[in-house]
């Protein structure tokens, strides 16, 4: 059994609706559901990040620096690729 990943569904019969789909979700994803099985998710805009915040080079090396020690293993297996 597939685990979903929100609390809210639909069938593809109710998507001829979709507006009422996603007003019954309350601004939340939607799991679309064909026999039972899911085929998809419906996210409406609302539920999408729109003041993402995204790390300066500084702030990335920072942290590439810190964790290195655990990625070097993996650095070394890529640098033979």
């Amino acid at each position: 059994m597939t685990r979903l990943l929100t609390n809210h569904i639909a069938t593809i019969t109710e998507l001829r609706e979709p507006h009422k789909v996603l007003e019954r979700s309350g601004g939340k994803p939607v799991a679309i559901l064909r026999n039972s099985a899911v085929v998809g998710y419906l996210v409406p805009e609302a539920a999408t990040v729109s003041d993402a915040r995204y790390a300066t080079e500084d702030e990335f090396m920072r942290a590439f620096e810190d964790t290195r020690t655990e990625a070097q293993p993996v650095l070394d297996y890529l640098r033979d690729k």
